[in-house]
């Protein structure tokens, strides 16, 4: 899986990097299509104003029309297709450069925005977009200057930003949230947050519920008010999104990437992935390369 710091450039270690960038301007460059890579450390919002984008998360895909808002944490591997008619901007920042000093507010906001990939859509004609697009101009505006550079101004804007964009994303979630259900919304994000840092060290449950102050029953009965299911099996689908993502997208040895996965033993995981998909890991990989697609249940 090709690392980039932006598409086709290398990475550089200890870059703090802040860039924006009309989406037209790279993916003109490459037939407006942007192939399966990570940025390590980087967080990336795409700021679709108007047109279409096919977009793969992980393993999700999903097709959406402009205005929209597509999420990207680091480390999660994701792909593009535009069209000339594409229209926007793409953010990459590094987190020290939003949480530096006193920016308790920004580190919050970032750490809401960025608790998982997802695409936020907006109607056309909100009062959103045009705000939105007003501080994405001002943002590209003020990085281009040649006066900006080192300058403040460039990461005042990313904090209005991600905390203008950590607020829309908290509003749809609310959207059809019954009253009283906001504070047990609060703590579910903050959950997610954990899973997403550690999964990959399979915590116990009880290790997640300590973090968070509460009991193991009261946290699986706060998970499964808002997901229909429980601790465990949220954190063993994590597990597997993960897994099948590395399977196709990286060319690693099975027993490699059950390593790299947290798992001890490279039998136990291939007895692990067979349980929750039906398939081997080796079988699962061939069927993606196939272009058989991933298999149903």
């Amino acid at each position: 899986m090709p690392r980039f710091a932006l598409y086709g450039e290398a990475v550089q270690a200890g870059a703090e990097l802040l860039h924006i960038e009309p989406i037209q301007s790279r993916s003109r460059l490459h037939d407006w299509e942007i192939d399966a890579h990570v940025h390590q450390g980087l967080h990336q919002v795409i700021w679709l104003r108007a047109g279409p984008v096919e977009a793969i998360l992980d393993e999700c895909r999903t097709q959406t029309q402009g205005p929209a808002l597509i999420v990207i944490p680091p480390g999660v591997a994701h792909a593009f297709r535009f069209s000339p008619a594409s229209d926007g901007h793409v953010l990459t920042l590094h987190a020290s450069l939003l949480a530096e000093g006193d920016a308790t507010d920004a580190g919050d906001a970032l750490q809401t925005l960025f608790a998982a990939p997802r695409t936020l859509a907006f109607e056309a004609d909100a009062p959103d977009v045009a705000r939105l697009q007003v501080l994405f101009e001002a943002l590209q505006a003020e990085a281009a200057a040649p006066d900006s550079a080192d300058g403040p101004v460039p990461r005042w804007l990313a904090r209005s930003v991600v905390w203008r964009l950590a607020r829309l994303g908290e509003r749809q979630a609310q959207a059809a949230v019954q009253p009283g259900v906001a504070g047990r919304r609060s703590i579910y994000t903050r959950w997610v947050v954990l899973m997403e840092a550690h999964h990959l060290e399979h915590w116990p449950v009880s290790r997640y519920a300590e973090r968070l102050g509460m009991s193991t029953e009261r946290l699986n009965r706060m998970v499964r008010a808002e997901t229909g299911s429980n601790v465990q099996a949220l954190l063993h689908a994590r597990l597997m999104r993960e897994a099948c993502r590395r399977l196709v997208h990286v060319a690693a040895p099975v027993s490699s990437l059950a390593f790299e996965l947290g798992f001890e033993d490279p039998a136990y995981f291939c007895r692990f992935f067979k349980r929750h998909s039906g398939l081997s890991p080796r079988a699962y990989r061939a069927r993606l390369q196939r272009g058989a697609g991933p298999a149903e249940g």
